[in-house]
């Protein structure tokens, strides 16, 4: 694009450069040594002036175009040289520049490969967290499943205890006058009941003592977890079998009338064994309080869901013990009705 407001200096300064570089002035080099710009009559307007002025000088204008020469080529030399390193000098900046963006880059790829590494290990770890917590949801649920089982099976012996002493107390009301006849009977009944309170009080602190040993032991019995579970299963058919044997006894209760007094002895045994499984429920209830405190700390420690376990599993296998005996205070009670 042509430049406005070209000048005599300037025409003089392109001229004066031409003819340091050994070049001929003419319109056109002038008008490329000024970048293209300005019309060529105005360049040719000045030359003609620079001429006439030069042409009044004469031979001292010669002299001087020599030393002007001289001059300007020791100072296009030195731009030269100027230019030169400046350009070296930027491109070396550049290519700084450039490496310093490279490493850059490579260190925020490395930092972003790194954070994404980061990101799928936290991932991973949140679904074993959520897997863990869903293992151990199930497994406290399953042992809620069984202690509300125990406790039904608890419930139904009461009812069953309790339609028993109805029967008993109906029976005594139409049989009283049988009691006199059996007073020695009773008494020997009595001598072995009291042998059995002395027994039962025995299995009670034999199995406190089992207790505090299982308290101390819990985590190192772990492996007896599939055993004990099968004794249970045992268990479980007993009491069935002993519920079937108590129904019998009641039907040959109703058969057997006038031996009230051996009827009521056994439901005094009754009695007794059933003060005997409260004072397990009150085993059975700590037990549960235990159970509640681990379930707290179920997300952390896995072992103590796994010790308490084990010791709902220890409370059952024992209320199921004192049932069985029950059904053998029972059978024996039978045994001696039938004597």
């Amino acid at each position: 694009m042509a430049r406005t407001g070209l000048y005599l200096s300037d025409v003089r300064k392109a001229r004066d450069a031409l003819l340091a570089q050994g070049q001929h002035p003419s319109v056109d080099a002038v008008r490329v040594a000024l970048g293209n710009t300005g019309s060529k009559t105005t360049i040719h307007k000045y030359l003609e002036e620079l001429d006439a002025e030069e042409g009044a000088a004469g031979g001292r204008k010669a002299s001087i175009s020599e030393a002007l020469q001289d001059l300007v080529e020791r100072l296009a030399g030195r731009l030269r040289e100027e230019s030169d390193e400046r350009v070296a000098a930027i491109e070396a900046a550049n290519a700084e520049l450039a490496r310093q963006h490279a490493e850059s880059t490579r260190d925020f790829e490395q930092q972003l490969v790194a954070i994404k590494a980061q990101l799928l290990q936290a991932g991973s770890d949140a679904d074993r967290e959520a897997q863990c917590h869903a293992q151990t949801s199930a497994n406290l649920q399953s042992e809620a499943i069984l202690r509300h089982t125990a406790e039904q099976q608890v419930a139904d012996l009461k009812e069953r205890l309790a339609e028993n002493e109805a029967h008993r107390q109906s029976l005594e009301e139409k049989h009283a006058h049988a009691r006199e006849g059996l007073e020695h009977y009773r008494q020997s009944v009595k001598e072995q009941r009291d042998q059995d309170l002395r027994r039962h009080e025995q299995q009670i602190q034999q199995l406190q003592s089992e207790m505090r040993q299982l308290q101390q032991s819990l985590i190192a019995k772990h492996e007896d977890v599939t055993r004990l579970n099968q004794e249970g299963s045992r268990l479980a058919s007993d009491i069935s079998h002993s519920q079937k044997s108590l129904y019998e006894e009641q039907m040959r209760g109703r058969q057997l009338a006038h031996q009230l007094a051996e009827v009521r002895d056994a439901a005094q045994q009754v009695q007794v064994m059933a003060e005997r499984i409260a004072g397990k429920e009150h085993l059975i209830q700590a037990l549960e309080k235990q159970l509640m405190h681990a379930t707290g700390q179920a997300e952390t420690m896995s072992i103590q869901s796994r010790t308490l376990e084990t010791a709902l599993v220890a409370a059952q296998a024992s209320l199921a013990s004192h049932k069985e005996t029950i059904a053998e205070l029972r059978a024996r009670a039978a045994d001696n009705s039938a004597v």
